[in-house]
């Protein structure tokens, strides 16, 4: 008999960590924080305060109730069933208890429940002190402050498990019956005087056969449990429960029988007897989840903090700054040349370009490729090496030249920027590509660049190619301080549709367009 009680509950433990292991991952969402159909009429002035982001916490969502039921094994500690034996001398162990209860949230760790519990214990006759065989039934109508232990987290999202401590108050009602050899009587306590001896008949006031005296009394109950989320909706506990009497009167006959405190001394009305419950609860989330969200104490009310960490989607984060004092391209905090004049070509980090590396940087250096059997240069990196002739006649042509050649642009090409199909707006790679043409611009002041989108003779193309070609001078303009004169608008051509090329000049045109059919412009 005994190995069938311990193979019953090792099955249990094994379908319960089953349980536990078949769970994914606790739920870390917190997307019921922004979502109003889970708040109440009652605290939408809070949620909306917390969204215009002018109140810092957000409204307690409407939350399931869970509903549950449980059954299990119950004892009375009093003066017959702690030290009764039956005929074969053995201790008594027992009666059943069943429950059924509701549960509501007040918050994450604190919640209230509303029970009714139900008992029945048998008491055998004790035949060594005379106490006779005894039933007590009885009733409780209680509500329950329970603490979730384990909600709150700092390392974890929401609990698979909820332990949980609890305090109550009850109204019990408590019937015994007692066999007295010729029946069943029932057993309350008319008076305290009626039994005075140790061993002695535990049946003050002998009522008649057949008649129930109920006792009404008022009761303190604390207890712990531990619950385990089986899925979204179900989860298994076990409770532990001891139930005490608050007032003397009735409290001491719960089990039928009253030791008296020496030999041939009276009992004293003080002592009282205590129900203790063991129980198995089976738990039932009641509400709907599209307006509702789980009881709180499943839900870690971290997650929104460290989510809104992680990837922030209600805070208000200010643009990113980033400054480039010179205007070389390169921000001052990668710059480390940040002071170089406007116009002079850099490398990628914001320092002045020297070709020859002869000391004088480009935009000071009048000889730009000083060969190093030259040095030492001057200060206007000009070497020592007396000038070839060919070099002079050469350069004396350059100078004679009109200024438009002489300051020809030394730009040959540019990158062009590619747009997903039917869309005008600039990915990151398309950015990072304009950025680059824009120091080389700025790199050569005497460049121009000609911005050139490509269509179909459709009248929603020609409007698309003109968005692409006016989205990349916008960028160029305000984003890259390149000079509206500097660039032409040119959009309609023939040629790659999907493609917006970016081509240096010296000739000089329109910077800005009419729109050829606005009712088609397109701001994806």
């Amino acid at each position: 008999m005994a190995s069938k009680k311990y193979a019953l509950v090792l099955a249990l433990l094994g379908l319960l960590q089953t349980a536990s292991f078949a769970q994914t991952q606790s739920d870390a969402s917190d997307s019921y924080i922004l979502d109003s159909s889970k708040v109440s009429v009652s605290h939408m002035p809070q949620y909306n305060e917390f969204k215009n982001n002018t109140y810092p916490y957000p409204a307690k969502p409407k939350s399931q109730i869970e509903l549950g039921g449980g059954f299990g094994s119950a004892f009375i500690l009093g003066d017959h069933s702690i030290l009764a034996k039956n005929d074969l001398g053995h201790t008594y162990i027992g009666g059943i208890t069943g429950n059924i209860s509701l549960r509501e949230a007040l918050g994450h760790v604190f919640s209230l429940r509303e029970s009714y519990l139900g008992s029945i214990v048998s008491i055998p006759h004790d035949k060594f002190r005379g106490f006779p065989s005894a039933k007590s039934f009885t009733h409780m109508l209680g509500v329950d402050a329970i603490a979730s232990l384990n909600t709150i987290s700092n390392y974890r999202g929401n609990p698979k498990t909820n332990i949980y401590a609890l305090v109550g108050y009850d109204v019990v009602a408590n019937y015994v019956q007692t066999w007295q050899g010729s029946g069943f009587h029932n057993y309350y306590p008319p008076t305290y005087g009626s039994i005075t001896t140790f061993g002695g008949t535990a049946n003050p006031g002998n009522p008649a056969n057949g008649r129930k005296d109920w006792t009404l009394m008022h009761a303190l109950s604390y207890g712990a449990g531990i619950a385990f989320k089986l899925s979204e909706k179900f989860n298994l506990a076990f409770e532990e429960r001891v139930t005490q009497p608050l007032f003397a009167v009735g409290s001491n006959y719960l089990d039928g029988a009253v030791q008296a405190s020496s030999f041939g001394g009276t009992v004293s009305p003080n002592f009282r007897d205590l129900w203790a419950y063991s129980t198995v609860r089976f738990n039932m989330n009641i509400g709907n989840l599209a307006t509702h969200v789980a009881p709180l104490w499943w839900i870690n009310p971290n997650n929104y903090v460290y989510n809104e960490i992680n990837t922030p989607k209600h805070m208000k984060i200010p643009p990113p700054i980033l400054p480039d004092a010179d205007g070389d391209g390169v921000t001052d905090q990668f710059d480390l040349e940040p002071n170089t004049p406007a116009g002079a070509p850099v490398d990628t980090h914001g320092r002045s370009l020297d070709t020859d590396g002869d000391g004088v940087p480009d935009y000071r250096d009048k000889e730009k490729i000083t060969l190093q059997s030259c040095f030492p240069v001057n200060a206007d990196g000009v070497g020592t090496c007396p000038e070839p002739a060919c070099c002079k006649e050469l350069r004396d042509r350059l100078n004679a030249m009109p200024t438009t050649v002489a300051n020809a642009c030394a730009l040959s090409s540019l990158p062009s920027v590619t747009f997903k199909a039917g869309s005008a707006k600039l990915s990151k790679d398309a950015m990072a590509i304009l950025t680059g043409a824009a120091g080389q611009l700025q790199a050569n002041p005497n460049c121009h660049v000609k911005v050139i989108g490509y269509a179909m003779a459709s009248k929603q193309s020609q409007q698309l190619s003109w968005d692409r070609v006016n989205a990349v001078i916008k960028y160029l303009v305000e984003k890259q301080g390149i000079s509206e004169s500097r660039i032409i608008f040119s959009y309609g051509q023939s040629g790659d549709a999907n493609t917006v090329d970016l081509q240096p000049t010296l000739e000089t045109g329109p910077n800005t367009v009419p729109a050829p059919n606005p009712q088609y412009r397109t701001t994806k």
